[in-house]
Parts: structure tokens; C-alpha cells; sequence
């Protein structure tokens, strides 16, 4: 199963703020750039190759403060997991979006695989570093937005050995965000 990495990042490798805050997103970049030949940076062409998602439960969490209508909601009908080891329900918003998984990644990516599903998005800073050290993510597309936040919460965790970044393509957007597409090599 392809497993790929779709997530926005601070110039300086942030996620999100030390509280979790990703409100920088929509703030960030040159905000009267003419972005009508790509107002979505890729998103839903990244959506419609996936057929499956994994996330981690603080990631749930941020999308849910979001209350997104059905109508704002950008995952359609895919497949999504959360992980974590402490909540059995997902937030009420999210009832019937999500569902939620406590155990071991490779076994539910191999239930995954066994359910036909071919092409995963992992999403979450602690779950892409999870699936990175058990070497499962093959593709990575990180979207840097043009702002320091000097603090947060990193992309990576620890990681168990290096990695190799290859067959790196990029896109400088017109509202200064830059795009850089990877593939993962596992040394």
C-alpha cells in the first residue's frame, strides 16, 4: 500500500503552534495573489488519488474545532482512521466521518490492504513520524507557508534512522507558499 504525507508546514518546520493553533495558515503568504490557477495548492488532485486516511487524534482534534459543514468538508467519502489509545469515540462532530483505531499501525495497514484499499494519506506530525519509522510512507508533499513561527509543534519526531529524500519536484506558488514533493528512501 502507498502511504503519502499531505501537510503545511511553517518556514521553519512548525506544524502548528505550541497550543495547536494552525489559524497562521490562513494568514500567511501573499494574501491578494492572483492563486485562480491553483487556489487549492494541489489539495483535492491529492484527494482524489487517495483512498484512505490515517490521522492522529490531535489532529482530529484540529479539524473538529473547525465544526466544518458537510459541504466544507474536504475528505468526501474516504475512508478515515483515527489513532489513539485513549479515546474509543470521536468527537461528536465527527461521528460517522471517523473512526476510531487502537493498536498496531502495520496490522491496520495490512487490514487496509486486505480491504482492496490501495493509497493512504497519513496526516498528524506524531503519526507521519510513527509511520516513518516503521518505514511505510512512500511519497511526501510538504507545503511550506512563508512564516517564521520560532515555536510549536514540529513536523518530525525522533526518527529511528536517517532517510533519504529523493525525486524532489517543487512549485513556488503566486501567494509565496513553496510545495516540495518527495520521495522517501529508507537507508
Amino acid at each position: 500500500m502507498k502511504c503519502s504525507v499531505y501537510i503545511a508546514t511553517s518556514a521553519d518546520g512548525y506544524i502548528a503552534t505550541p497550543e495547536g493553533d494552525v489559524e497562521w495558515l490562513h494568514s500567511a503568504g501573499n494574501q491578494d495573489a492572483d492563486m485562480s490557477n491553483n487556489l487549492d495548492m494541489g489539495f483535492n488532485d491529492f484527494i482524489a488519488s487517495v483512498d484512505c486516511m490515517v490521522m492522529g487524534r490531535k489532529c482530529m482534534d484540529v479539524i473538529s474545532s473547525f465544526n466544518l459543514t458537510t459541504e466544507q468538508w474536504p475528505y468526501g467519502d474516504i475512508k478515515i482512521y483515527v489513532l489513539s489509545n485513549s479515546m474509543k469515540e470521536p468527537s461528536e462532530n465527527l461521528r460517522g466521518k471517523v473512526e476510531m483505531y487502537s493498536g498496531d499501525i502495520s496490522t491496520l495497514i495490512n487490514q487496509l490492504e486486505i480491504n482492496g484499499f490501495k493509497h493512504a494519506y497519513i496526516d498528524g506530525g506524531a503519526t507521519i513520524t510513527s509511520f516513518i519509522n516503521l518505514q511505510l510512507i512512500n511519497e511526501m508533499i510538504i507545503t511550506k507557508a512563508p512564516v517564521i513561527l520560532g515555536k510549536g509543534i514540529p513536523l518530525f519526531g525522533e526518527v529511528n534512522n536517517s532517510i533519504q529524500l529523493i525525486n524532489s519536484e517543487a512549485i513556488a506558488f503566486p501567494n509565496d507558499f513553496i510545495q516540495v514533493k518527495y520521495g522517501v528512501n529508507y537507508l
